[in-house]
C-alpha cells in the first residue's frame, strides 16, 4: 500500500494518475435488497451520495432505511479515475469513501435521508471519523440537483444549531455538486460488507444528538462494533 497524504488533500497534479477503466467488476445485484447496483435505475427513483466515514457501516445504515431501493459503496470527490481501495487509503487520490443511495422519493424524502446521514456520524471531525484517520474518512454530501444542494445546506445549518446547543464544534462536511465529481464503485468485497461479514468492523458512530431533537441519543445500530484500531 502506498502512504502519502493523510492530513491534507493532494492537488490534481499530486494525485495518482489512475486508469481509463476499472480493474474489477461490480456485482450485478444488492445481496440484501435484491436490486441492481448500477444504473440506469427505474424511472421515478433518485440518487443521493453520502460520505460519513468507513463505508461498511454507512452502507448498512442506508440499506436498512425504508424507501431505499439500492446502495453501493464507492469513492468520490477526488482526482484519480477508477481508483482501487489501496490507492484511496494512501490519501493520494483525494477521494472519500462514499455510499450511493438510490431511493424512492414517494416513500422517503431527501430530507429524511439527510437526517440519517447527520445522526449516523460526527460531522465535526475533519479528516477522520472516530479512530479512523485520513482524508478518505471525511464527511461529504455530493448533490445531484440544485434542490438537493439547497436542502443539504439548510439541513447542515439546522443541525449545526442543534450541535452547538449541545456543546459540539463546527461541522466540516463538504456539500458539493456531484457534477464533475464522478462516483467510482468500490471492489466487490466492499459491497454490502457487513451483510457478508456480520461481525465485521464498523467505525461510524453519531454524536448522540438527534436531528431536531436534543433529548435523544443516537449511535451505530445494535450489533455493529464500535470504532477501534
Amino acid at each position: 500500500m502506498l502512504f502519502g497524504f493523510k492530513t491534507r488533500l493532494p492537488g490534481p497534479e499530486e494525485a495518482l494518475s489512475g486508469r481509463s477503466e476499472p480493474l474489477f467488476a461490480v456485482p450485478e445485484k444488492h445481496v440484501v435488497l435484491g436490486n441492481p447496483l448500477l444504473g440506469p435505475y427505474p424511472e421515478g427513483l433518485e440518487v443521493a451520495d453520502f460520505a460519513l466515514g468507513c463505508f461498511w457501516g454507512a452502507e448498512r445504515k442506508f440499506w436498512q432505511t425504508e424507501g431505499v431501493w439500492t446502495t453501493l459503496a464507492g469513492y468520490q470527490g477526488g482526482h484519480t479515475p477508477n481508483p482501487t481501495y489501496e490507492e484511496v487509503c494512501s490519501g493520494m487520490t483525494a477521494h472519500t469513501e462514499t455510499v450511493r443511495v438510490v431511493f424512492d422519493p414517494s416513500v422517503i424524502s431527501y430530507e429524511k435521508l439527510l437526517k440519517v446521514f447527520w445522526e449516523a456520524h460526527d460531522p465535526t471531525q475533519g479528516f477522520r471519523q472516530g479512530n479512523d484517520t485520513g482524508t478518505q474518512y471525511r464527511s461529504a454530501v455530493f448533490t445531484h440537483s440544485p434542490e438537493q444542494q439547497r436542502i443539504a445546506e439548510e439541513s447542515r445549518d439546522a443541525y449545526q444549531r442543534v450541535l452547538t446547543a449541545n456543546g459540539h464544534g463546527e461541522i466540516t462536511t463538504e456539500i458539493l455538486t456531484a457534477e464533475g465529481r464522478p462516483f467510482f464503485p468500490a471492489e466487490e468485497y466492499h459491497q454490502q460488507y457487513l451483510e457478508k461479514n456480520p461481525g465485521g468492523y464498523c467505525g461510524i458512530g453519531g454524536t448522540g444528538v438527534k436531528f431536531g431533537d436534543q433529548s435523544e441519543g443516537g449511535s451505530c445500530p445494535i450489533g455493529i462494533a464500535p470504532a477501534s484500531d
